[in-house]
């Protein structure tokens, strides 16, 4: 591939632009480039995450997922391009598989909250579940495949299920949620 980033401060983003991948110019307020920017932070709260301790199976998968991240936003900057394959969404629904199945059912809400880890992996969770919607405003507008929307849901939903699994790490367990009617009608009525 070569150096591909030889000079980072070009300038020619001075103008409210920037460049895609195909070499087209558009505004840095474009669906795209909302979408492209959703991705990339959400990349770089996995890194934060990847800070924290946690399983090393865990770790193996999020490190893949920044991968994964990566292709997505490098086919989000390419119209009509396609890195992203359905091989990583069924990785995600085998990671899943295999978290979920360690933890209790859950019978409440939960909050986001509970070790640094488990609050920093909500806090990916809720990024996916931005840079999802920002996939579903730029696929109203323009051509854009099923993976990335895909990707990013079932990424928000494994999020959840680390956040589950960081918590319970060294004996911790959820915080899970006061909520008034719980409390007032019990569990059993507040099902009804």
């Amino acid at each position: 591939m070569g150096n591909r980033l030889t000079q980072i401060a070009t300038r020619t983003g001075d103008n409210g632009t920037t460049g895609l991948g195909n070499n087209q110019r558009v505004s840095k307020n474009s669906l795209r480039v909302h979408a492209m920017g959703e991705v990339d932070e959400l990349n770089s709260h996995i890194g934060l995450l990847l800070c924290e301790d946690m399983p090393a199976d865990a770790r193996a998968v999020l490190v893949e997922v920044q991968h994964q991240l990566f292709n997505l936003g490098g086919e989000l900057s390419i119209p009509g391009f396609e890195l992203l394959k359905d091989a990583a969404v069924a990785d995600l629904d085998t990671a899943l598989e295999t978290y979920n199945a360690q933890l209790p059912k859950l019978e409440e809400f939960i909050l986001p909250a509970g070790t640094r880890g488990a609050s920093q992996a909500h806090v990916c969770r809720t990024v996916a579940r931005r840079a999802e919607r920002a996939c579903v405003a730029l696929g109203n507008e323009e051509a854009l495949n099923d993976t990335p929307r895909q990707y990013l849901n079932r990424l928000s939903d494994l999020m959840f299920v680390l956040a589950r699994v960081l918590n319970r790490m060294n004996g911790g367990d959820d915080v899970y949620w006061k909520s008034a009617r719980m409390q007032k009608d019990g569990p059993q009525d507040a099902a009804a």
